[in-house]
């Protein structure tokens, strides 16, 4: 019978069934676990403090790589039944052991630096990554000084990263804590180092620096406070950008601080003369209002637009200093487009445009604004009326919108349908002003330093505009210039200099009704109140994405004529205005198109900057 049933067996398929328990890692700890608390198999004694704690030694060497060394190979230690753990603590010694034998632990703030040390000495990594983790979220001002010191005690490189990040981007504030005089000098020449942004202006983090140097001890010859000081002030004050501190903000931190050794003023006097250039040239364009350029970068932003895949709110950027388009955030708002777009005090304003709703086109008022230093949005006070396709602004510290469409449009009312209006961000209100002679929408504006805001081109309902307005922010007058040489819409004006660049956007042919692309950049002298051609561009675009860096203008994507399979294109050209010369640059990764591009400060230490992935099917 026996031979028969394994014949029988072997003549079927076989049906091989895997069976994986879930709960048996649980079932195999808990196992040791008892094992440990009654006693048994134990066949190490590591000793702490002098306290013994008996243990498994493949417990101990599955989980540490200090004792899977020490017990694996021919060390002494290996042969011995009772080890000596010279600094690490009994309390440590207790929790890790726990944590191999239950996976469990409890960090807090009386117990973190004992398991922390006991982890590190022995390398259980698990246990030290969650001791960093766990201090990166108790950081704050009290404790931030304890925390670097220990991220340097056992090269946390993370944390220690992280540590100094927020020191920087709370300089003002910790300055004026205790904890920042306990700094080593060491530790504050690594901080000003460090390519973090900061949250005070240069100035102030030179008189950060020299109230921290006047705490050091009082030197008892003058021998001793050059050896005592002077090493670690030339150290300290080489990491302060004087470039961006300006001869009258010098003066005055030098006149109120309290240096009562003149070795201070000498010192600070040759770091002044080593680091700044003959004439002083601020890096930092006045009509960003950047606090401080460390650890930010200029970046051209690409902020909405369509694509293959239709309208997207996610914005970009790009940075020089990486070479690459990266995903910067999204606007918080329904897939919209139309919307008027600027830049004040380095942050982003997002302010009205349309979005669909069953298949109809709905205008909001709605306003954001986006920090890039904090990587924050927040919400404004809304516009006086909804408004898309219009110009947003900023003259003299304030956003003005002019003029576009709006859900209450009126063919007969023209003082209503060119409507504008200005934005107070220290009172986050709008307010109305003298309205723009006769209807416009799908114009170009651009402000002048002294309160001169120019507006260009757009539709007059079904025309397609040449004339040029200036607006006084001052008397609230608004006045005709010179008309552009060429109608447009949908088109951008870009203030380069002391001129006007007019870029992009298209006109209607008078006998076909078609389209045509304007194919060249024109210049406006406001001086002399006179257009001129600049150049041609050789590859003109609907819709392009056009900003201004330097001396260079940008054309970023747009699509190339109304037919269906001719819409998008990823090109980017650039145009130098001092050498009068087009380069073609690499294109962007996907096809866009109604986009709007400015330049914003970036900082450079973003954690989640993803590198966007390119359009495989783009041609």
């Amino acid at each position: 019978m026996t031979r028969v049933r394994e014949w029988g067996l072997q003549d079927r398929p076989l049906n091989t069934v895997h069976f994986e328990s879930p709960s048996h890692t649980g079932t195999l700890l808990c196992g040791l676990n008892t094992l440990r608390s009654k006693g048994l198999l134990l066949d190490v004694t590591l000793v702490a403090e002098g306290e013994a704690f008996q243990a498994h030694r493949v417990v101990l060497a599955s989980c540490s790589d200090y004792f899977r060394a020490m017990f694996t190979d021919a060390m002494r230690e290996s042969r011995q039944s009772e080890i000596c753990l010279n600094g690490v603590t009994a309390a440590g010694m207790r929790l890790l052991l726990d944590y191999a034998y239950t996976s469990r632990l409890a960090l807090n703030l009386a117990n973190i630096q004992d398991v922390l040390s006991a982890a590190s000495h022995v390398q259980v990594v698990a246990v030290v990554e969650a001791c960093s983790s766990y201090l990166q979220t108790q950081l704050d001002l009290e404790n931030c000084v304890d925390i670097a010191t220990i991220a340097e005690t056992y090269s946390l490189s993370q944390l220690r990263r992280r540590v100094y990040r927020f020191m920087s981007s709370h300089l003002r504030e910790f300055s004026r804590t205790q904890d920042f005089q306990r700094l080593s000098p060491m530790q504050l020449e690594y901080l000003l180092g460090c390519d973090f942004p900061v949250d005070c202006p240069e100035a102030e983090v030179l008189r950060i620096v020299l109230r921290w140097l006047s705490t050091l001890p009082a030197p008892t010859t003058a021998d001793s406070c050059v050896q005592q000081r002077l090493p670690y002030a030339q150290r300290i004050l080489r990491r302060v950008h004087f470039t961006e501190i300006t001869p009258w903000d010098l003066d005055t931190v030098l006149s109120h601080s309290h240096m009562d050794q003149t070795l201070y003023r000498q010192v600070l006097a040759e770091t002044c003369r080593q680091n700044r250039p003959r004439t002083l040239k601020l890096p930092i364009p006045s009509s960003t209002s950047l606090i401080n350029s460390r650890g930010m970068e200029l970046a051209v932003v690409k902020v909405g637009g369509f694509g293959i895949a239709g309208i997207t709110n996610e914005i970009t950027y790009f940075l020089p200093s990486v070479s690459k388009w990266r995903h910067l955030t999204s606007i918080p708002h329904v897939e919209q487009c139309n919307y008027g777009t600027a830049v004040l005090d380095n942050e982003l304003y997002v302010v009205g445009g349309c979005f669909n709703q069953s298949l109809q086109e709905n205008i909001h008022p709605f306003g954001f604004r986006y920090s890039p230093r904090y990587n924050k949005w927040t919400t404004m006070a809304p516009m006086q009326r909804e408004r898309c396709r219009f110009s947003l602004n900023v003259v003299c510290g304030r956003l003005y919108a002019i003029g576009g469409a709006s859900e209450v449009d009126d063919p007969d009312d023209e003082e209503e349908v060119s409507a504008c209006e200005c934005y107070d961000p220290q009172t986050d209100s709008w307010e109305s002003i003298r309205p723009l002679p006769g209807h416009r929408s799908q114009h170009a504006g651009a402000a002048m330093p002294g309160g001169s805001l120019y507006i260009s081109g757009g539709l007059d309902r079904d025309l397609v505009l040449s004339s040029m307005l200036c607006y006084d922010a001052v008397t609230d007058v608004w006045q005709q210039r010179a008309p552009m040489l060429t109608p447009r819409a949908d088109h951008v004006m870009l203030v380069l200099g002391e001129r006007l660049y007019v870029c992009g956007g298209w006109f209607e042919d008078a006998d076909t009704g078609n389209r045509v692309l304007c194919e060249t950049i024109d210049v406006y002298d406001v001086s002399a109140n006179t257009w001129d051609v600049v150049t041609t561009v050789p590859t003109p675009r609907y819709h392009a994405g056009i900003v201004g860096v330097g001396s260079k203008i940008y054309f970023i994507g747009g699509f190339h004529s109304d037919a269906m399979f001719d819409r998008a294109t990823a090109a980017i050209e650039c145009y130098d205005l001092e050498t009068d010369t087009w380069t073609t640059g690499e294109k962007y990764p996907q096809d866009i198109w109604e986009h709007t591009c400015v330049t914003l400060y970036i900082p450079r230490c973003r954690d989640d900057m993803e590198v966007m992935a390119t359009n495989d099917s783009r041609v």
